[in-house]
C-alpha cells in the first residue's frame, strides 16, 4: 500500500484496551510476533492539537510478516490522538506509520493539506514523532517520523526476533 506523496507504511498500530492481552490473542490466532511490551513510554513532552498535553500510553510491539504491528493503549481518559478515535475499551486501527525524511518538512506539508497534527510528542530517547489526522481521508492516521539510528536498529530487533520465532513467550517486557 503506498500512501499519499509516496509515504510508504512501516508499522500498522492498532488501539486495543490490553496490550499485553492482545498480543498473547494475537500471536496465538495469527502467529505474529513475539510483542514487545513497554510500559508507560516516557515523554519529554507531548502536544495534542497544538496544545501542550500529557500522553501517558504503552504499546506492545511485533512482526507481522514484513509489517511491524504496535498495540497501543492510553493509560487515562486525557483528550489525545488516541482519544480522538477511540474509547478505552475500543479497538481497532489507529495509525499506519511512516518515515518521513524531514519531520517539520512533512508536517508543514500536512498542515498545508488541511490536515491537523493530531499529536507531537518526543520520547525520552530523542525520537521525534507525530500524529496526523488522516481519519476523514483514511480511515486511520498516520503516524510520521525520522528514521534515526536508534529507530532503525529498534524495527531491525523486532524484525529479527521474529525469525524462526517458535511461538513460545509470546509477550516479553522492554525497559
Amino acid at each position: 500500500m503506498i500512501l499519499p506523496h509516496g509515504l510508504c507504511p512501516v508499522q500498522v498500530a492498532y488501539h486495543v484496551p490490553d496490550p499485553e492481552a492482545a498480543a498473547a490473542r494475537l500471536a496465538k490466532d495469527y502467529g505474529w510476533g513475539p510483542f514487545y511490551l513497554m510500559r508507560h513510554i516516557p515523554l519529554s513532552w507531548a502536544r495534542h492539537r497544538e496544545q501542550p498535553a500529557v500522553f501517558d500510553h504503552s504499546s506492545a510491539y511485533g512482526q507481522a510478516g514484513e509489517l511491524m504491528v504496535e498495540l497501543i493503549t492510553q493509560h487515562g481518559d486525557t483528550p489525545s490522538a488516541l482519544r480522538d478515535l477511540y474509547a478505552p475499551e475500543e479497538s481497532g486501527i489507529h495509525h499506519v506509520a511512516c518515515f518521513v525524511p524531514d519531520l517539520p518538512s512533512a508536517l508543514a506539508a500536512a498542515r498545508q493539506r488541511g490536515e491537523s497534527v493530531a499529536l507531537e510528542a518526543m520520547t525520552n530517547n530523542g525520537v521525534h514523532f507525530a500524529m496526523v489526522d488522516t481519519s476523514t481521508q483514511l480511515g486511520h492516521m498516520l503516524e510520521l517520523y525520522e528514521q534515526t539510528p536508534a529507530l532503525a536498529d529498534f524495527y531491525a530487533f523486532i524484525r529479527r526476533k521474529a525469525v524462526d520465532w517458535d511461538g513460545r513467550r509470546p509477550v516479553r517486557e522492554l525497559s
